[in-house]
């Protein structure tokens, strides 16, 4: 019998008075992937996460976490959900350790402190763990809310602009957390504004917008598919070649072209350069980025 996905999501619909906030998506995430989920502000993404948690209520359709539906078995679905959300929420009366303890006991789970301590050391808390919430910067209140999600060991884990305001140091830091957890066998969905991470991270993305998901793919087909390369060229004559087209920059100029006739449209820029005497003194391609994909996505949406 196949293992039910990670995710299950069918048909579901949100509505805030005239604001369709979910529009019937469907949606299934496989055990153990890396998946991205992104969009413009106001597209959907939290509204879905809130509901997948069960801190919304659907209007109409279905969520699923490891096989249990989020309304019929809220608390067998709650157990193996962990949400790292976008706002910092704490209590300013507790220390680290303790709010991890307490998080732990809504689970049912005593006595775990050895896996806490590791949550601790892994996101470089372990020196912060007797130290008052309140007293903690933005970045380390962050840093908490993300143990809290994993104090219970969740199969799936949720992180709702993990790295929001964090510095450098601690992106990296997490980033190589969660990709240990992912390798075993975790799954986890990013939802994140900074694209660079879900193109590193993710292996498959959807991306949202007014409440739909208007594209979903694996990242190297979304890469492939949306976005064109750019030849970059140095020239003598930048006037010469930017009277074929390119766009300007310096003494480099810029051509666009379709990927999937590459080789052919790169000989015949190049050919049309040179009988126009442009003086081409070095060429550079461009690979498509996941911003690009992002803007024509959201344009042709």
């Amino acid at each position: 019998m196949a293992l039910s996905p990670a995710i299950r999501i069918a048909a579901l619909t949100k509505r805030y008075g005239s604001l369709q906030a979910l529009d019937g998506i469907d949606l299934e995430i496989p055990r153990g992937e890396f998946f991205g989920l992104l969009g413009p502000n106001g597209a959907g993404k939290t509204t879905l996460i809130s509901a997948l948690a069960g801190l919304v209520r659907a209007d109409g359709g279905t969520l699923e976490v490891m096989g249990h539906d989020v309304v019929a078995d809220y608390h067998s679905a709650r157990l193996k959900l962990g949400v790292v959300p976008q706002e910092l929420v704490f209590d300013p009366f507790f220390t680290v350790r303790e709010i991890l303890r307490f998080q732990s006991g809504y689970y049912g789970i005593h006595g775990n402190d050895d896996w806490i301590d590791e949550i601790l050391s892994r996101l470089d808390l372990l020196s912060r763990a007797d130290t008052n919430m309140r007293t903690l910067s933005g970045g380390m209140k962050r840093r908490v809310l993300v143990a809290q999600a994993l104090v219970h060991r969740p199969p799936v884990i949720v992180l709702d602009e993990p790295t929001a305001g964090v510095d450098v140091e601690l992106r990296q830091g997490l980033w190589q957390f969660v990709k240990q957890l992912n390798a075993d066998g975790h799954t986890v969905v990013l939802t994140t504004h900074y694209l660079e991470e879900a193109e590193a991270l993710c292996g498959r993305i959807a991306m949202m917008k007014a409440g739909r998901i208007v594209a979903l793919d694996t990242t190297a087909n979304l890469l492939s598919h949306f976005s064109s390369r750019n030849l970059q060229v140095q020239v003598e004559r930048p006037e010469v070649a930017e009277a074929l087209g390119g766009e300007v920059s310096g003494d480099w100029v810029i051509f666009g072209f379709d990927p999937v006739s590459g080789v052919e449209t790169l000989e015949t820029l190049l050919a049309r350069l040179r009988e126009a005497g442009a003086g081409v003194r070095g060429v550079s391609v461009g690979e498509p980025d996941l911003e690009q994909v992002f803007m024509e996505v959201m344009r042709r949406a």
